[in-house]
């Protein structure tokens, strides 16, 4: 279960565009290894491994449609290399990225990799303090183009979404893993952005 050398060069060349700070070949690196030490947990792990590597591929901070532009790409790109049922869920979980929910209509197992999926995407707000810090940074990188207020607003806005939720993760693993230092880092940066 693999994605070709071919195919994972040319989403290296995308990750490394200039726009990008946090949504780099890194980000992909470390949920990888999120992947992997859930190895056991993935009830079809081919399709998510699909879903991780293309799901941020078209990374653009001025447009609203990325997830959708990122699934489309997935669903030319992976054509041929997956099943079209394995291509289907591979390209709802990249959709599903964009409002960080649970679709309605699932099976029980694929809404389970589904959510699962999601707290690993979600893993940086639970991360250590210094690299959730290096995180909100980068963030404001990919946002340079935008005011300092607006900014402030609109990140403010987002990160509250999370910490009102009464769970930031769908699955009793990413809560164990994440909530507690999630919850820290979001008060924190919320705190901040409101100085």
């Amino acid at each position: 279960m693999s994605v070709s050398a071919e195919l994972t060069e040319g989403l290296k060349v995308r990750y490394g565009e200039a726009q990008r700070h946090y949504h780099t070949w890194d980000h992909i690196e470390a949920l990888k290894r999120h992947f992997d030490s859930l190895s056991e947990s993935w009830r079809r792990p081919e399709p998510v491994l699909w879903a991780l590597y293309w799901h941020d591929a078209i990374y653009d901070p001025t447009r609203p449609d990325n997830e959708e532009l990122s699934a489309q790409l997935l669903e030319e790109e992976a054509r041929g290399h997956l099943s079209e049922d394995d291509l289907a869920f591979a390209a709802e979980i990249i959709r599903a990225t964009a409002k960080h929910d649970v679709p309605d209509g699932l099976s029980e197992q694929d809404r389970a990799d589904l959510a699962l999926f999601l707290d690993i995407d979600l893993s940086i707000l639970g991360a250590p303090e210094a690299v959730f810090d290096e995180y909100e940074a980068n963030v404001r990188k990919e946002y340079a183009f935008v005011p300092d207020e607006a900014f402030r607003a609109g990140r403010a806005r987002i990160l509250k979404g999370f910490a009102e939720r009464a769970d930031i993760y769908f699955t009793e693993e990413g809560r164990m893993r994440w909530d507690a230092q999630a919850r820290r880092n979001l008060e924190r940066s919320l705190s901040t952005l409101a100085d």
